[in-house]
């Protein structure tokens, strides 16, 4: 591993110590050998056998022919058998793509056919819709079958290969793996919500471990609350499928803490399972969070040791004071596919005691301050860093180590992403004297209203907190005399004792434009009441559909 034409110093024997993902097993292997990692408190592994379940799957995949190179795409639940592809496919030098099966067919088939996936892992619950496209698949040649109710494989239209557990059953316990150019791609998955064809973002074995060291640091270090720690108790909300989870099993398998992944997810179980399983740190978007804590089953459970890390989207004071007020410790994160995706976290100082709950609540809902590593500024056109007064609005740009270095064959796309050598996010936002960044927009939804710029999530967060209100979203529509106004999309609390009406939000929102909080052109002209809002594949919400579904100015109740 040496090279001395680096280090003319160095002994010729010194290990030159490559960031592989295999390097973050050492930890957990050595201090909670007997640890469990749970799946939908059915089946129950230590870590000690985790790490035989790695070598055997890269063993059976070799005998399927995998290589130094391939990709290998998984299409499963939330799952000890992804956790295992987190790591067996990287640590043999192929790359796992991670496949979003609430893509439509069309979507998938371009993701597979572009990743170039050579092995398709796949749970009976997507047989289905790989059937429809299994003869348009340009590069898949083997299928393994995955199936949490047994049963035979050829019940199914497709030839499978083998049977997940069958095949690990089969295969040798242990495994040398291999150093290799921690440069290496480990892992690839593709963007939603963007226009065109999804695109294809990747990440190296470096970048995976300096994040996962980076987050874990930043998780670690509060004083106490919005923390991560051995004591802990780790279940994602967060689809595996979608940025590695945010990264979080590799930070909860490094640290050594129990694991507990829930499967499809199902409010019931998955309240069970906090209860049952002690679970005490999680993540997801605030859809989840909400559909959680309006879930009948979460009404007689201590939720006091769970703490919820929000991104995806804005955590709004609504969701945070009704999630504060059972007891949950939530706060924001900010990143996106691109970063890998941690950039900021919004953990509050270590005087947090002393500030009062408004505080607090505004504190928690901010974009946060970047974890370490991480170079984040707010621009204007020019790339000149706006002052960091808590007001002047900028884009936000970011360098880190761990960022894709471009789209998988999309020189273009790429060259946009880091235009002046800084990755570009898109946001808006603005950050303050501590720090603290928060985003007033996507790009693409900052409403501009009479000559002002009016922030979408600001006027959400706001009607968030009126208690006749469920969900929110504010979309810019065309309006003659002043360019756009906002519309406000609204869904209503069930039997809510305050019901919510147009007039009570309008209302609202001038007392507070008269504080000066926002500007008059911020207050919606109409209020649609809906049944519900567009999501994203990933549970975010859909303003670009929203945009089309209401795109022309509406009166109230439409």
């Amino acid at each position: 591993m040496h090279d001395p034409q680096f280090d003319p110093h160095a002994a010729p024997g010194a290990y030159a110590y490559p960031l592989l993902i295999k390097q973050l097993l050492h930890t957990p292997l050595a201090h909670a050998p007997d640890q469990e990692i749970v799946y939908r408190g059915e089946i129950r592994h230590s870590y000690r056998t985790f790490a035989e379940r790695v070598a055997r799957l890269a063993n059976a995949l070799d005998a399927l022919g995998a290589k130094h190179g391939s990709t290998i795409a998984m299409m499963d639940w939330d799952s000890h058998r992804y956790l295992e592809c987190y790591f067996a496919v990287p640590m043999m030098g192929a790359v796992l793509q991670s496949v979003n099966a609430r893509l439509s067919q069309d979507e998938i088939l371009y993701t597979l056919n572009h990743a170039g996936a050579e092995i398709l892992i796949l749970h009976t619950d997507f047989v289905p819709l790989i059937d429809a496209i299994k003869t348009r698949l340009e590069t898949v040649r083997a299928f393994v079958w995955i199936d949490d109710r047994g049963g035979a494989i050829a019940e199914h239209g497709i030839a499978f290969a083998c049977e997940y557990e069958a095949m690990l059953a089969a295969a040798q316990p242990v495994r040398e793996f291999a150093d290799f150019d921690e440069n290496t791609r480990a892992t690839t998955f593709y963007t939603t919500g963007t226009t065109g064809k999804p695109k294809g973002v990747y990440f190296s074995h470096r970048q995976l471990v300096l994040h996962t060291i980076s987050g874990m640091a930043a998780l670690a270090s509060p004083a106490s609350g919005q923390r991560l720690h051995r004591g802990d108790v780790y279940m994602p909300l967060t689809p595996m499928f979608h940025v590695h989870a945010w990264g979080m099993p590799y930070i909860a398998t490094m640290l050594g803490v129990k694991q507990v992944y829930p499967g499809r997810y199902v409010p019931q179980r998955i309240v069970r399972l906090i209860e049952e399983e002690g679970v005490t740190f999680s993540h997801c978007v605030g859809t989840i969070l909400h559909m959680l804590l309006t879930c009948p089953d979460a009404e007689a459970v201590d939720l006091r040791r769970w703490k919820v890390v929000i991104g995806g989207g804005a955590l709004t004071e609504g969701l945070a004071r009704a999630a504060l007020g059972r007891g949950i410790d939530v706060f924001s994160g900010y990143g996106m596919s691109e970063s890998g995706p941690l950039l900021s976290l919004a953990q509050l100082p270590p005087d947090a005691d002393t500030l009062d709950l408004d505080e607090q609540v505004r504190l928690r809902c901010a974009t946060g301050r970047a974890i370490p590593l991480v170079d984040l500024r707010v621009v204007d056109g020019a790339m000149r860093e706006a002052p960091r007064d808590g007001r002047t609005c900028g884009e936000i740009v970011v360098r880190a180590p761990w960022l894709t270095q471009g789209y998988l064959r999309n020189r273009e796309a790429s060259a946009q992403l880091w235009d002046g050598g800084a990755l570009h996010t898109q946001d808006i936002g603005h950050v303050d004297a501590a720090g603290y960044l928060r985003i007033t927009d996507r790009a693409k939804d900052v409403i501009k209203s009479g000559g002002e710029w009016v922030s979408s999530l600001e006027v959400e967060s706001l009607i968030s907190q009126l208690p006749g209100v469920a969900e929110v979203a504010v979309i810019g529509v065309p309006d003659e005399k002043w360019g756009e106004r906002p519309l406000a999309l609204v869904v209503k609390k069930p039997d809510c004792a305050t019901p919510v009406t147009e007039e009570v939000i309008a209302r609202y929102l001038r007392g507070i434009a008269e504080t000066g909080r926002i500007s008059r052109y911020a207050v919606p002209r109409d209020v649609c009441f809906v049944d519900e809002i567009s999501k994203t594949s990933v549970g975010k919400i859909d303003k670009k559909t929203l945009r089309t579904l209401f795109g022309v100015p509406r009166t109230a109740g439409v």
